[in-house]
C-alpha cells in the first residue's frame, strides 16, 4: 500500500539523518520543509521532499494537504492509561480544599483508583482501557507508554500489564510498559512498608519478568510514599531482571531522587515540579531525559517543570500527559504542548521538539518513531488548515487536527 501526501504547507521534524534527542539550544530548531510532500510505503516513511523536487507519480491513496501542517505524531512517554472508573469525586474534594495528601491519607487517591480496578474484571478494564487508547489517538498520539501501579497486589499489577500487552497486540500500535507496584502503600501494608517492598521485589518483580510484562521499573520517589532507600533496593533487584528505571521523582520535594535516576541509568525521571542545582548537576552528561507533565500542574495546582533552567543548563526536556484518574484524567498532547509554551515559556519548537523526538528518546522509541525520517514509522498528524504551526499552541482550547495517520493508515 503506498500513500502520497503532497501541497503540505509546513513538514516538520524532517530529520535526514536520524537523531536521538535535541537538547540545550538545539531545542530551538524544528527542522521544517514548506510546500512539500511525503510517501509512505506500507507502514514506513519511504521519502519526502518539496514538490519542486517530486517524481512520484502516482500511489494508492492520494491526500491532498494544502494549507496543512504535517507532523510526526505525538509520543506520550509517560501514563497510566490503564485503570478503573474515575475520581471525579476527590476532584470535588479538591475544590472544597482538601489537598491531594489529605485525600490520600483517608484512602483517596491511589488507594481508591487500586481498590476499583482490584474488583475490575481483566476483560472490562480492558474495554475501558481501550476506549481511552482510541480517544488519544485521535488526539494525535502515536506512540504511548503504559504503568501499571494502581494495582498493589500481585495479581492486580499482573491484570494491568496484561490489559496493556493485549492493547498493544489488537490495535498493532507502540505501546511500552513499565511495572510501578511501588507507586502507594496499600492500606493493609500501612504499618509495614518494608513488608511491602519485599513483595514489590520479591513475588511481583519475578512473575512480571517471567511473563515478559514490562520493559521498564519505576517507582514514586516522594515524601510520604517511598524513600531514597526503598528506590535504591527496588533498582537494584530491577537489574537482574534488565528492566530499565524511569522513575517518578520531585513532584512535590526534591532530596536526590534525581541523582539516584541517574546513578542506575534510568532513561527518563519524570514530574520534576521541585528542582534544584544538585539535581541540575546531576543530569548534566547523563542520558538520562528528564520528563516534564503541564497537565498535571494544571489540575493539581501545583508548579510547572522549570523548563527554561533545564533547557537553558544544555539539557534536553520531553513533554509527556501523566494520563491518570486523579491527578491527571486527560490524555489530550495538544494540550500539553499549548500548556508548555503558555506556562513553562517554552517556545513552539522547543514543545514541538519536547513531544515527538525526545519523547520517543524518553520510552526508547527515538530510532523508530518521534521525527520525519525515511524508514521510520508513518505515525503522522494531519492539521486542518491553519496559517503555520504556531498556532497549536496558540488555539489551545481548539481542535486543530484532520487526520492521524498510524502505521500508513488513516484512523
Amino acid at each position: 500500500m503506498t500513500t502520497l501526501l503532497i501541497n503540505i504547507k509546513q513538514l516538520l521534524q524532517v530529520r535526514e539523518t536520524n537523531v536521538s534527542k535535541v537538547s540545550g539550544a538545539d531545542m530551538k530548531q524544528l527542522p521544517m520543509l514548506e510546500n512539500a510532500y511525503v510517501y509512505l510505503v506500507d507502514d514506513k516513511i519511504a521519502s519526502f521532499g518539496l514538490m519542486a523536487d517530486i517524481e512520484i507519480a502516482s500511489a494508492d491513496t492520494i491526500i491532498d494537504c494544502t494549507n496543512k501542517v504535517v507532523l510526526p505524531t505525538w509520543c506520550d512517554s509517560h501514563t497510566h492509561l490503564v485503570y478503573a472508573g474515575n475520581r471525579a469525586q476527590e476532584f470535588v474534594d479538591r475544590i472544597n480544599g482538601l489537598s491531594y495528601e489529605e485525600i490520600a491519607n483517608r484512602g483517596g487517591g491511589i488507594l481508591n483508583s487500586a481498590k476499583k480496578l482490584q474488583e475490575t474484571s481483566e476483560d472490562a478494564l480492558f474495554e475501558q482501557s481501550a476506549t481511552r487508547l482510541e480517544n488519544v489517538m485521535h488526539m494525535g498520539i502515536g506512540a504511548i507508554e503504559i504503568k501499571s501501579g494502581y494495582g498493589l497486589t500481585t495479581e492486580a499489577e499482573l491484570k494491568m500489564l496484561r490489559v496493556a500487552k493485549r492493547l498493544k497486540e489488537i490495535y498493532n500500535f507502540p505501546i511500552k510498559t513499565t511495572f510501578l507496584g511501588a507507586h502507594a502503600v496499600p492500606a493493609n501494608f500501612k504499618e509495614n512498608q518494608d513488608g511491602y517492598m519485599d513483595l514489590v521485589i520479591n513475588e511481583m518483580l519475578p512473575k512480571v519478568a517471567e511473563e515478559n510484562l514490562a520493559e521498564y521499573v519505576d517507582i514514586f520517589c516522594e515524601k510520604g510514599y517511598f524513600t531514597l532507600e526503598d528506590t535504591e533496593r527496588l533498582l537494584q533487584a530491577a537489574q537482574q531482571y534488565k528492566l530499565i528505571p524511569k522513575i517518578h521523582v520531585n513532584q512535590f520535594n526534591a532530596f536526590g531522587g534525581v541523582a539516584l535516576g541517574v546513578q542506575y541509568n534510568a532513561l527518563s525521571v519524570d514530574h520534576l515540579e521541585e528542582l534544584n542545582d544538585e539535581d541540575i548537576q546531576a543530569l548534566q552528561g547523563s542520558n538520562t531525559m528528564p520528563v516534564a507533565l503541564p497537565s498535571c500542574s494544571y489540575f493539581l495546582s501545583i508548579p510547572y517543570t522549570p523548563a527554561r533552567k533545564i533547557i537553558d543548563a544544555g539539557l534536553p526536556i520531553a513533554l509527556a500527559t501523566d494520563y491518570n484518574p486523579g491527578s491527571t484524567p486527560s490524555g489530550n498532547m495538544n494540550f500539553v504542548v499549548s500548556t508548555a509554551c503558555i506556562k513553562m515559556k517554552m517556545t513552539p519548537e522547543e514543545a514541538i521538539n519536547a513531544a515527538t523526538i525526545n519523547g520517543a528518546y524518553a520510552m526508547g522509541l527515538s530510532e523508530t518513531h518521534g521525527s520525519i525520517t525515511q524508514g521510520k514509522a508513518a505515525n503522522l498528524i494531519i492539521t486542518k488548515e491553519i496559517e503555520s504551526f504556531h498556532v497549536l499552541p496558540y488555539a489551545f482550547g481548539d481542535n486543530c487536527i484532520d487526520k492521524v495517520l498510524i502505521n500508513g493508515s488513516v484512523i
